[in-house]
């Protein structure tokens, strides 16, 4: 399928991986990159060293295109951004900031550069700033969210900038993908779907959480302060939350959630860790290897958008 997204990214197949932290890593871009799609790295908050290692790393596993996704409050930011055109990455996705102050840099060495918007006027600016296109988020996918809903937000992004759109949030299967193109979509970026992949070094414990998971079952913290993160709910959520109700200060809260993204990932702690996970965890039934995935995705919405 070619789409504008295709062609920017010299990619097989519109879909793109999100750029998870501590669960994107080389094994997971590189299979992704190898299986038609754009896999990511997510940087998170690591430090620019362990991008650049990572980045040669999947290097190593695919000759394909491939990404990283910078968090912009890294206090390594500026580091990991001239870590990217070191290695002759060519394409990034960023989120949490305005990347303006890089887009000179990324674009004199041939950099694509994909905000992340949860908001038109924030698509709107990102396009003035030059960026190739956006990734419109809804407020369906799991971690930081907006609030804007995926089916609202993706064709008033599109009505509004003239480069390509990608959408996000509570995408999982062909019918997703299918809908995302009718919205004018160019591409999708999935999270949760991939967090369970059998290259994901997701540990089994969480992998189990997102395939269990029903429905009603992810919910959302942080509302108070202005830091929406959704996740599947477990103990340290009831906690957080009833510390929110209680009017906990912000600083009492990022303690509670302090490395606990890294506690479920790389632990498996899904009872005190953070599980992040997106509305559509629901539809996640099983493992699969990216290439079973991207290729079942394609099929479906193949045999939908044909209809």
């Amino acid at each position: 399928m070619k789409t504008r997204v295709t062609e920017l990214l010299g990619i097989e197949y519109p879909i793109i991986q999100g750029g998870m932290a501590w669960v994107a890593d080389h094994h997971l871009a590189a299979a992704v990159a190898n299986a038609g799609g754009l896999g990511l790295i997510g940087a998170g908050g690591a430090p620019a060293d362990f991008v650049r290692e990572q980045i040669r790393k999947a290097k190593e596993l695919t000759d394909k295109p491939f990404g990283v996704n910078v968090m912009l409050m890294n206090p390594e930011a500026d580091a990991i951004a001239q870590t990217i055109v070191d290695e002759g990455v060519k394409v990034v996705t960023t989120g949490a900031g305005n990347p303006g102050k890089y887009m000179a840099m990324w674009k004199e060495a041939g950099v694509k550069v994909i905000p992340v918007v949860a908001s038109v006027a924030l698509a709107k600016m990102m396009e003035r700033a030059g960026a190739d296109a956006v990734v419109a988020e809804g407020t369906e996918s799991g971690g930081h969210i907006g609030s804007a809903t995926t089916m609202t937000l993706v064709p008033q992004v599109v009505d509004a900038v003239n480069i390509p759109v990608i959408a996000a949030g509570g995408i999982a299967d062909g019918r997703g993908f299918a809908a995302a193109m009718m919205l004018g979509a160019e591409a999708v970026q999935m999270g949760t779907r991939f967090t369970v992949a059998t290259e994901a070094i997701t540990h089994a414990n969480y992998k189990a959480q997102v395939i269990k998971a029903k429905d009603i079952d992810s919910e959302v913290t942080g509302m108070s302060h202005g830091h929406p993160v959704r996740q599947i709910r477990n103990k340290m959520t009831r906690e957080y939350l009833q510390k929110e109700k209680d009017g906990a200060s912000m600083e009492e809260l990022e303690y509670l959630t302090l490395g606990s993204l890294r506690k479920a990932v790389v632990e498996g702690d899904v009872v005190n860790g953070t599980v992040m996970a997106g509305q559509i965890a629901g539809l996640v039934k099983k493992e699969q290897t990216c290439s079973e995935i991207i290729e079942e995705i394609m099929k479906e919405a193949g045999e939908l958008l044909h209809r």
